[in-house]
């Protein structure tokens, strides 16, 4: 890459997070009101329990799904970005190639950012046994469980940010490019594929294969497969956007 075309790129990144309060404050705010709630709730229950009921409880926390609104949330930050971002950028003299590359690197700076700062708050939850009263949102069995190593739901964090980012964009590309129209045919044709494989898998009573393979992989085999997908995301959207052309 020459510099000029990385001076481009990196104009994009400066592109995306001139507002950082859509992809930082924004979910910093709703991310700790959801935690001061769920807090608020999981006090309540657990001083009005025996130890022992209390304990089983607190078990029940590692199934909560408090945290998982942000990757979703990033899904939609991605959309807006590549829609929004897309004809300002090329006004301001970018490839399209610049501005997917740009947009690339800047998904991967705030899934590194977002998965340090969740992995901080999940190593505080166990250092604390729960925030002090036993509860789980940073370490439930989506994340790895509490006993995981740090690095493990750092690499679970980071997976899934990209994951939900990536398909994000490409969600983006195909209505920068075909508008309405082709997001409905790209949902239909996913609808029809997932369709597809579901009745393959039960055609071939393969659940209880599908299943073993996921306690096998856990958290962390299970995040590392989604790089696949996310992969696959990735060189999609390029492909697509090689040849949108932005619409007012």
């Amino acid at each position: 890459m020459t510099t000029a075309a990385l001076g481009r790129t990196t104009r994009v990144v400066r592109l995306h997070l001139a507002n950082p309060r859509t992809t930082i404050v924004l979910p910093a705010l709703i991310l700790g009101a959801i935690f001061v709630l769920t807090y608020a709730i999981w006090w309540l229950v657990s001083t009005n329990l025996d130890p022992s009921d209390a304990a089983d409880a607190s078990n029940g926390t590692q199934y909560s799904g408090a945290p998982g609104w942000i990757f979703f949330y990033m899904l939609v930050v991605a959309v807006q970005a590549m829609n929004l971002t897309f004809p300002l950028a090329l006004g301001y003299g970018s490839t399209r190639r610049d501005f997917y590359l740009g947009s690339a690197l800047t998904f991967v700076l705030l899934s590194a950012g977002w998965a340090i700062a969740l992995t901080v708050l999940s190593a505080l939850e166990t250092l604390t046994g729960g925030w002090g009263i036993g509860m789980h949102m940073f370490t439930t069995i989506y994340f790895g469980g509490g006993e995981n190593e740090t690095w493990q739901r750092l690499v679970i964090f980071f997976c899934l940010m990209l994951f939900f980012f990536f398909t994000g964009a490409v969600f983006a590309t195909v209505f920068v490019r075909w508008k309405a129209t082709g997001l409905v045919a790209a949902f239909i044709a996913i609808g029809a594929l997932l369709v597809g494989v579901i009745a393959l898998v039960t055609y071939t009573r393969s659940w209880d294969a599908v299943g073993a393979f996921f306690l096998q992989a856990q958290a962390l085999g299970t995040a590392l497969w989604l790089l696949v997908p996310t992969a696959i995301a990735g060189v999609t959207g390029y492909l697509v956007l090689r040849h949108a052309t932005p619409r007012s």
